[in-house]
């Protein structure tokens, strides 16, 4: 029964990432939060942000790599928001960069093999997942 409702809040918590393109990324900066809005993807509940490995962002993770996500507000009334603990590592690997690609990335990159394109890979380790009208169901690893 129990294992039941897990799958069910799994499949609330990705079609809440299948929604938003957007998240609001928070890192801790000495020992003080810094958020940013970045990009929003993922495979199942494992999510991947992409950036230069030159920004703040990146030095933030070496020195502690707990981070929180919200995800499912975009400025107005929204009736699913996720808040997401997880601890982030950045990868490079070239399928990974290559999967996540896109060509308004050209913008900051030659390409998926640029070598100052990095990706977050981030693992979650708690959801809280709020739906308008109702309690707030948490997911845990």
């Amino acid at each position: 029964m129990i294992e039941t409702k897990k799958t069910q809040l799994e499949g609330q918590i990705i079609q809440v990432l299948n929604a938003n393109q957007v998240c609001s990324f928070a890192t801790i900066d000495g020992n003080k939060p810094k958020v940013r809005y970045m990009a929003l993807f993922h495979d199942g509940l494992e999510i991947y942000l992409t950036t230069s490995k030159k920004t703040d962002k990146v030095e933030e993770l070496q020195d502690n790599p707990h981070v929180h996500i919200l995800v499912g507000y975009d400025g107005k009334s929204t009736p699913n928001i996720l808040q997401i603990q997880a601890t982030a590592k950045i990868s490079s690997d070239n399928a990974l960069r290559e999967k996540l690609w896109k060509d308004d990335m050209k913008e900051w990159f030659e390409g998926p093999h640029d070598p100052n394109y990095v990706v977050m890979d981030i693992s979650p380790s708690y959801i809280e997942y709020s739906s308008k009208g109702s309690e707030p169901q948490i997911w845990t690893k």
